[in-house]
């Protein structure tokens, strides 16, 4: 087994690879994270046999544990999207705000739907609602634009049962509850530094929304407030009291009730409860919807999953190897505690462009790594998944899908979209490390 300062030349070469082969060559990040796995396994020394066993290990062991709640969750994420579920959730939280609240209307309602929606879904099915608010409010585009997008962006990075935290709380060994519960605390002030980059900032940027009104948009038979909501908040609730419930002090004793909200609670159960729970906003149960949209749910999780499951087979290849433990070693004496986590995820973010990738690949790297860095607790572990949500927003540029969608869904230049887009994610990830750390100062 290669040992020393070789590993890390090993490493370096690694992550540069999935960062050209993503960002330049364009190719599927399964295939890159699967090569990058043999790759790291073959150069550090280990036998052939021994890295085809350790690659598909790591590739089951990951998806053990959050196959089924990432299928789950996009299922959830399509029927809400073609039931309109979406736009119940906007409205409502618009009537929360009022119409003069319009930017912080979507910036929350962004926030909501981005935990079961991937983030370029829901700035498509909210642009239309978005583009309307900005006319009737006499808003600029790029206000409105940055609002959504950044609401958006924070709860996909830091709030499962978005993929990417929910991978990195399996890389990392982190509890999915304690996850979910920092990361709705540490998505506050990422919402609202992208609120208010959005009305203090991109307001200077005038864009016009450019769609005619109809007054009779609205009169769409939309579903109730309780059916849009409920396959969302139930899990997550169910999944926080699983959580509280497993704490030492045995809150809810240690009999019956504990051993039910420990079952019903596990993010596997508590997502299919969710899927059924979201059969409500079916229209029918003819074979179109409830196979279809289904089917449409699967269709849509089985990218994430090859990517997943990759990201958890380069992860314990590094396992297998020195390489964490050595480079854990090195980078103890810079003592960067939660903001290496942060650096790592944000290289490779502003890199290569995609967060979920950023996400798995960091945590799949720190795995190892977290005893030496004194991160290995309870509370460090989901801290650590919040630093790499962190780094996974900054930045989003030209080489994110996102960046793409959001520009030319809010008709911006793309030198706007820059200047206030851009900016809004960078000022987001900093302000959300800020918080992180003040957390990590509290807590661990």
């Amino acid at each position: 087994m290669v040992q020393g300062p070789m590993l890390l030349v090993i490493l370096a070469v690694a992550i540069v690879f999935i960062i050209f082969m993503t960002a330049k060559v364009n190719l599927h990040a399964f295939l890159v994270l699967l090569l990058a796995s043999f790759g790291v396994g073959i150069f550090s020394g280990m036998s052939l046999i021994e890295v085809v066993n350790t690659v598909t290990s790591g590739f089951g062991g990951i998806l053990s544990y959050i196959g089924i709640v990432i299928i789950a969750g996009t299922i959830i994420g399509t029927i809400l999207e073609k039931s309109k579920g979406t736009l119940t959730m906007a409205n409502t939280v618009l009537s929360w705000v009022g119409e003069t609240k319009s930017a912080l209307a979507m910036s929350i309602t962004g926030a909501i739907i981005s935990i079961p929606v991937f983030c370029d879904s829901g700035f498509v099915i909210l642009s239309s609602l978005n583009k309307s608010l900005a006319k009737k409010a006499k808003i600029s585009m790029s206000t409105m634009a940055v609002a959504l997008s950044t609401g958006l962006y924070a709860t996909h990075t830091l709030v499962p049962p978005t993929p990417g935290p929910i991978a990195a709380a399996g890389n990392l060994g982190a509890d999915l509850g304690l996850v979910i519960m920092f990361g709705v605390v540490v998505s506050i002030p990422a919402i609202l530094a992208g609120y208010i980059w959005a009305t203090k900032f991109a307001s200077k940027y005038w864009v016009d929304a450019d769609i005619e009104i109809d007054d009779g948009e609205n009169d769409v038979n939309l579903p109730s407030v309780f059916d849009s909501f409920a396959p969302i908040v139930v899990p997550i609730l169910l999944i926080t009291l699983k959580s509280i419930a497993e704490f030492p002090t045995n809150i809810f004793g240690t009999g019956n009730i504990k051993t039910f909200l420990v079952f019903i609670g596990d993010p596997t159960v508590a997502l299919l409860l969710g899927v059924f729970i979201a059969f409500r906003l079916l229209p029918s149960f003819d074979k179109e919807y409830i196979n279809g949209w289904i089917g449409k749910g699967m269709v849509n999780a089985a990218a994430i999953i090859m990517i997943t499951g990759a990201g958890g087979a380069f992860g314990q290849v590094l396992k297998s190897t020195p390489i964490g433990s050595y480079l854990g070693e090195v980078l103890s004496v810079y003592n960067l505690g939660i903001f290496l986590p942060f650096i790592i995820a944000a290289a490779l973010k502003t890199s290569q462009g995609s967060s979920t990738v950023a996400i798995i690949t960091t945590s799949a790297l720190l795995a190892p790594m977290l005893p030496s860095l004194g991160l290995d607790g309870s509370v460090a572990k989901a801290l650590v998944v919040m630093s790499i949500g962190a780094g996974a927003m900054t930045v989003s540029h030209a080489n994110d899908s996102f960046f793409w969608v959001v520009s030319q869904f809010s008709n911006m230049d793309t030198d706007i979209a820059y200047k206030t887009y851009t900016t809004a994610t960078l000022v987001q990830g900093i302000v959300t490390i800020s918080f992180v750390a003040i957390l990590s100062m509290i807590f661990i």
